[in-house]
């Protein structure tokens, strides 16, 4: 509904590859609920659905269109492509051991939204980080709720000992500075996507952006957690001109072809690895183990350790199932070349 007046525009770097699909039109998806879309392009905003040659060649459910797609429809709406992404952010489905789903794709940032007070948690932090890294996008830690926190720095000092290489923002539901520090990257033409747990305040936070009570706040229940409010993915468009992706809370996020990601997420564990003795060091009996000395010295803390072998188990495990560990490499490979040809036009 947000986009039924406002004018489809098609980035530069979409338009020579949606140009091999004419005379289909480009759109872009702006909901999506189980096999249902909403669709904006140069007719205004429309209901769509795949075609049933898509639904039969397409192999793996992170292919199928998500919120934030490119994708090329015929003059009934009916979903004939996927243009290849810019970034996506995929996590294993929830409760299937064998499976993927994109969460939203073509992000430039994601706002990774923890509240800090009962729902703060470094160690579901690690998986969001690690996630995001893959990627392709510009993962950026919100903590909410600072209003509801008696020591908001410390809190902020904790989750900067494991999110090196992440810009982090401290907002509060009361404040308007904290919206405020959201800006810079909301300018016309990018797209956002807020991710974290149910009740995190990440509706407050675009309801704030968007200037209206447009999506529904569920508040605090007794246990100081907030309600469940978002029930499927959708696109806004701010003010601002830049567009934003609300998602449902993520009760649970597995690992999917993460590897990259959990490396960068935990470049300080990685590094010491160097310094073992033993270049085939196994981190748990050998001489000279730098990782078991820093353990030993408080350096780093067993709970990280432990965050970092239970995130690559994890993702080896996904990596394995079904056969799609080749068919998701070629996925990532295909992101970072795009990723790179555009950073340098």
């Amino acid at each position: 509904m947000i986009f039924i007046h406002t004018p489809f525009i098609l980035p530069p770097r979409f338009q020579g590859l949606a140009e091999q699909y004419a005379p289909l039109i480009p759109a872009r998806i702006t909901a999506q609920q189980r096999g249902l879309y909403r669709i904006h392009s140069s007719k205004g905003s429309e209901n769509a659905q795949v075609s049933g040659k898509f639904l039969h060649e397409t192999l793996t459910p992170s292919d199928f269109p998500t919120v934030g797609d490119y994708v090329m429809v015929d003059e009934n709406g009916i979903i004939h492509h996927v243009l290849p992404r810019q970034s996506v952010f995929i996590r294993k489905a929830s409760g299937n051991t064998h499976s993927e789903q994109a969460v939203a794709a073509n992000i430039d940032t994601l706002f990774l939204c923890m509240s800090i007070n009962n729902d703060f948690n470094l160690r579901r932090l690690e998986r969001y980080l690690s996630a995001a890294w893959s990627s392709g996008a510009e993962p950026v830690v919100v903590l909410t709720k600072a209003d509801l926190c008696d020591d908001p720095r410390l809190k902020m000092l904790e989750v900067e000992s494991i999110a090196s290489g992440a810009t982090i923002l401290l907002t509060s539901s009361l404040a308007d500075d904290g919206v405020a520090q959201l800006l810079p990257r909301l300018t016309p033409g990018r797209t956002v996507a807020f991710l974290g747990s149910s009740g995190v305040g990440k509706s407050t936070l675009i309801n704030r952006l968007l200037g209206e009570e447009l999506l529904q706040t569920g508040g605090l229940r007794n246990d100081d957690k907030g309600h469940h409010t978002t029930t499927h993915r959708e696109m806004f468009m701010l003010p601002s001109g830049a567009m934003v992706i609300d998602t449902p809370g993520m009760r649970e996020l597995g690992m999917w072809d993460s590897s990259e990601g959990i490396s960068s997420t935990f470049a300080d564990i990685e590094e010491l690895f160097s310094s073992c003795r033993f270049r085939d060091c196994t981190h748990q009996s050998e001489p000279g183990c730098a990782v078991k000395a820093s353990l030993q010295s408080g350096a780093l803390s067993q709970d990280r350790w432990q965050s970092y072998q239970r995130l690559m188990k994890e993702n080896a495990y996904a990596e394995d199932s079904e056969g799609y560990l080749a068919s998701k490499k070629r996925l990532f490979i295909e992101i970072s070349k795009f990723s790179k040809a555009n950073k340098k036009r």
